[in-house]
């Protein structure tokens, strides 16, 4: 019996533990969009738990902002394979891929303020990794079918996709753009660089702005 309780009490601290550490991430997430520059005190406060708790979790306010991003970034790769970016016409696909990022910059303004944050570089790059590899593949299933343009390399258009999400971010962030400003920016910019003409790319920032096609059930 006393084993028993023993390994009882073990679940019970792991499940403690464990929503401990998602109403710190949830309230992070949240007090940081609001005011980037809140500190620990007011994360703990918002989640409902001590100082201390945030501590045992997290050593550093950079090791939980940095722990904050990477669970929007599994989110938003979910969104990106959601997306269904292998299968379809491959301009149907990007179209669905600036509508999946955009909604997750819609949804957690955080991202909005990664610019201005100090982030581990090399924790940045690995966040990149998997976006750049799937916008590859997109690319170059473009370029063999010949939707894409054939004279930039699936490297550089991804790498120059993600730089300009990043670009029209910080836009928004500094108040200069608004976020449908912003979007069509980013759209018109990153649907030229593929090579789609021009009468394509206005119709499909219609179909973006209305929150694009719906990825095909197979």
């Amino acid at each position: 019996m006393s084993e028993l309780s023993g390994r009882q009490r073990r679940r019970r601290r792991r499940s403690d533990a464990e929503r401990s550490i998602a109403a710190i991430l949830d309230a992070a997430i949240r007090v940081l969009s609001e005011r980037p520059e809140a500190s620990i005190e007011d994360i703990a406060e918002a989640a409902g738990v001590t100082r201390p708790t945030v501590y045992a979790h997290y050593r550093s306010r950079e090791a939980l902002l940095n722990a904050a991003i990477d669970r929007i970034t599994e989110e938003a790769i979910a969104a990106m394979d959601a997306a269904d970016l292998d299968h379809g016409p491959p301009a149907a696909a990007l179209r669905r891929f600036l509508t999946a990022g955009w909604r997750t910059l819609e949804r957690y303004p955080l991202l909005l303020r990664t610019p201005t944050m100090q982030l581990d570089p090399q924790a940045e790059r690995d966040r990149h990794e998997p976006v750049q590899e799937r916008l590859e593949r997109l690319a170059k299933r473009g370029q063999d079918t010949g939707d894409f343009d054939r004279r930039l390399s699936p490297t550089w258009l991804a790498a120059a996709t993600i730089a300009l999400g990043h670009a029209a971010g910080e836009q928004v962030a500094a108040e200069r753009m608004t976020a449908d400003e912003a979007l069509t920016a980013l759209s018109n910019s990153v649907l030229r660089i593929f090579g789609m003409p021009p009468g394509e790319v206005a119709g499909s920032q219609t179909e973006i702005h209305n929150d694009g096609p719906r990825p095909a059930h197979r």
